[in-house]
């Protein structure tokens, strides 16, 4: 699989040295090319990289270290600009060689199309696979402007593959009509506007069952993530989102990997967008990764 070496050297903080002695991966999926407003969230991977570095090891709220945790930063994977099916099918393949290596993947976005081929992947070795989805939006769309293949989609496509009572969205407050019609009479699981609470009722559910964790930086409301592709007003506090991934650390649900997509670095000058991401990351290591 080739990554692009012009990342080489930017890593998250306390990455270990070689991909074989670590038990989680982290990788770049640079992609933006079926953004539907601003573009840039290509460039999110390497700025949440290049921000870890203003963060402590330390995490006050799990009491772990990153030292406690063995991971490996793979770097950005190359991708074709502008062709989003062959992009997907190398981020499908790479994560079927993660996967059969027994290592638990974090994946660094890009846009939000870029988990629907990790999502494949992960449905072909769990068949069981629950995903817990927190976002702004529902992207529960069919397509978009004709094009099925696009950031607005991927929560649709898991559904009708994998079975919508498998898919739990949170935070939800965007979205066409259609897409909220399709939550309702599709079986899967949607709390509007709220992630804390309804998160908290649906874990007990989900306990010992092998569960993927996608968050879209832009469940955030803009006045913390100003820094993403398609801001959407009325969203959640920094706190609330790291009280949502204590929350899932802290129950039974198996969770055999994640994501964190959306970050589009150039919109946010303060750059309070990527460090909140780079902290979130810390603590889904330190949380998940057991």
């Amino acid at each position: 699989m080739k990554f692009d070496e012009s990342y080489s050297g930017k890593v998250f903080i306390m990455s270990r040295s070689s991909e074989e002695e670590a038990d989680a991966v982290i990788y770049g999926m640079p992609m933006d090319w079926t953004v539907s407003f601003r573009p840039g969230s290509r460039f999110g991977p390497n700025r949440i990289r290049e921000a870890s570095i203003g963060l402590e090891e330390y995490s006050p709220y799990l009491d772990r270290h990153l030292e406690e945790v063995q991971y490996h930063d793979a770097g950005d994977l190359l991708l074709p600009f502008g062709n989003a099916k062959r992009s997907i099918d190398i981020i499908e393949e790479y994560m079927d060689e993660l996967l059969e290596k027994g290592k638990f993947p974090l994946g660094l976005g890009g846009e939000h199309l870029v988990t629907w081929p990790v999502l494949k992947a992960f449905h072909r070795k769990y068949s069981d696979l629950a995903v817990i989805h927190i976002d702004a939006h529902a992207d529960l769309r069919e397509e978009y402007e004709g094009e099925v293949l696009s950031h607005s989609t991927p929560i649709r496509k898991a559904c009708e593959q994998f079975g919508a009572e498998n898919i739990y969205s949170f935070g939800i407050r965007s979205g066409m009509r259609e897409e909220f019609q399709y939550a309702e009479e599709s079986g899967m699981y949607m709390a509007k506007y709220e992630v804390l609470e309804p998160l908290k009722e649906i874990l007990p559910t989900l306990s010992g069952r092998p569960v993927y964790v996608t968050i879209d930086i832009d469940v955030l409301d803009p006045a913390y993530a100003p820094g993403t592709g398609t801001a959407e007003a009325g969203g959640i506090s920094s706190k609330e989102l790291l009280s949502a991934i204590h929350a899932i650390a802290a129950s039974d649900v198996n969770v055999v990997g994640a994501d964190l997509v959306e970050v589009a670095p150039a919109y946010d000058s303060s750059e309070k967008t990527q460090i909140a991401a780079s902290k979130f990351i810390r603590e889904m290591l330190l949380g998940f990764v057991k």
